[in-house]
Formats: C-alpha cells, structure tokens, sequence
C-alpha cells in the first residue's frame, strides 16, 4: 500500500500546487519547475512552503531501472520530521492535471 504524503493539482506553467501533509505537518506547498538550473546535480524541480515562503524540499527527474519509466522523485525536508522521501504519481480518478507524491521509504 502507498502512502500519500503530498496532494497536488498542476497548472498550465508547470508548477503544482496543493498540500504536503504527515502525521506532524501539514504545510500548503508550490513545486516550482527550476529554470535556472545551473548543472546537471541541480533540482528540476523546488518545493516551497507558501506560508512562509521557505524552501522545503526538491525534485529531480529519474529514470527507473526496473521499468525504464522517467519520474520525478522528491527530497522534502521539516524539522519535525527530517528527511522524506516520494515520487511522483497519477492521483486515484484519472484527472490529467492531479498528481500525489507517495512516500518512499528508503529502507
């Protein structure tokens, strides 16, 4: 079973709007394509926390080993709960411009 840690709704520019949310946080968010990506480690993409405007995490294009599919896998950090990790998903119902991150544990 996957764990939804983030709701998102993408807009016509790229970006993806909606809500980062764990058991402690619960944090309205902006996934802002980087543009100024100065080298190849650079995120493709920044999360920043729309109430206070504080950078909260990245997201980077990755390509499965598995499967061969390109994704985007995020790095979201908070005091309260340290490092997570997701990926980039479909939301359940079929709606193009809906996405979800799914926690993905590490271990």
């Amino acid at each position: 079973m996957a764990t939804t840690i983030a709701q998102l709704t993408q807009k016509s520019d790229g970006s993806m709007e909606g809500v980062f949310a764990t058991i402690r946080v619960n944090a309205p968010i902006t996934v802002i394509p980087n543009g100024d990506k100065s080298h190849e480690d650079a995120p493709d993409y920044r999360v920043i926390n729309k109430r206070t405007g504080f950078e909260i995490g990245a997201g980077w294009w990755r390509t499965s080993q598995r499967t061969g599919k390109e994704n985007v896998s995020f790095k979201l950090e908070a005091p309260e709960i340290g490092v997570v990790f997701g990926n980039l998903a479909p939301a359940p119902g079929g709606e193009e411009n809906k996405k979800v991150i799914l926690w993905n544990n590490p271990e």
